[in-house]
Formats: structure tokens, C-alpha cells, sequence
């Protein structure tokens, strides 16, 4: 079985010594010490943390930039970067890259992300063993909000207290 690749969503404003921050850290250095590969999108914040944890744990990180953001580029812990043309195309290779989805705190960059991997679950776009999982109690109140409209909404989304029930929750599902 090839390396399973874990796409990470979360903010990229989250500083060191931040609560966003620190959960990243502590959640991609667990999931890289256990053998998976990190992708997120390559920048700052969160996307820092985790590919900064990551390196440091050994592990493989993947960072999908974009183009259309004039002179970003990777941060210095990704060891591989995936250019893009677009937001769209970002976010798409992101998704295609995931065995699993970890939702950190965010604002709207991180919104469309979960909700584009929500809604193609929901609609059977994506493969059924393929988990989201929303750390910490930042989403909630945005779940429980649309499964008030449409209670089966959320039978893809899990709820992780922290990084080690995230790791167990990909364990369970990925079978590993």
C-alpha cells in the first residue's frame, strides 16, 4: 500500500503561540510520525505549523500553491510544491491529493474548503471511506446550523476533540 496523503484546511492568519497554530503543529506531527504524507496549501499559519511539524517528524509534505497570489511562495518546511493556476484549481488538487480531510479554525478560505469537500461527499462525489474530520468546537455551531435544514448532511463530518482522536478516527477508516 502506497503512502496515504492527509489534506489539512485551516487559516493561514493562525501565529505561533495561537490555539489554530499549536493544534496544527500537534495534529500533522502525529499524523506524520504515523507514516502519512501532509498536503495543505503551502503558505503561512496553519499550513505552516503543520508542514513545519511534519518535516520535523520526518515526513513528506505537499504544499499546493497558487500562482494567482503574486509573490507567495512555499514555505520553507514543504518538500514538494504543486503550482496551480487558480483558487479552483487549488482547492481541486488539495481534494484529489486527500485519503482523509482535517479542518482546523478559519475564516472564509477555509469555509469553501470544507464545504466544497462536504458538499461533494454528500452528493456522492467523493469515495465513502474518506473522512472529514473538524478539530475542535470552531465548526460546530456551523454543522449543527445546516443539519437543522438537513439532518443526513452531516453523517460524513466527525467531530475531533484533538490530534490524537484525529489520528484514531483516520486509523479506524483508512484501516491502518
Amino acid at each position: 500500500m502506497g503512502k496515504k496523503t492527509i489534506t489539512i484546511f485551516g487559516t493561514g492568519r493562525a501565529r505561533p503561540g495561537d490555539s489554530a497554530y499549536t493544534l496544527a503543529y500537534e495534529t500533522a506531527g502525529l499524523l506524520a510520525q504515523a507514516g502519512f504524507t501532509i498536503a495543505n496549501g503551502g503558505y503561512g499559519g496553519t499550513m505552516l505549523a503543520a508542514a513545519k511539524a511534519a518535516a520535523e517528524a520526518g515526513g513528506e509534505t505537499i504544499g499546493v500553491t497558487c500562482s494567482a497570489f503574486k509573490g507567495g511562495r512555499a514555505n520553507e518546511h514543504i518538500s514538494r510544491e504543486i503550482v496551480t493556476d487558480s483558487l479552483d484549481e487549488r482547492l481541486d488538487t488539495l481534494i484529489k491529493l486527500g485519503q482523509a480531510y482535517v479542518v482546523l479554525p478559519g475564516g472564509t478560505g477555509t469555509l469553501l474548503e470544507l464545504a466544497k469537500v462536504w458538499e461533494l461527499k454528500n452528493k456522492g462525489f467523493l469515495e465513502a471511506d474518506i473522512p472529514i474530520i473538524l478539530v475542535g468546537g470552531f465548526w460546530k455551531p456551523l454543522v449543527d446550523l445546516v443539519a437543522a435544514d438537513d439532518p443526513h448532511s452531516s453523517r460524513y463530518i466527525h467531530q475531533a476533540n484533538g490530534p490524537k482522536q484525529v489520528l484514531k478516527l483516520i486509523a479506524d477508516y483508512l484501516l491502518i
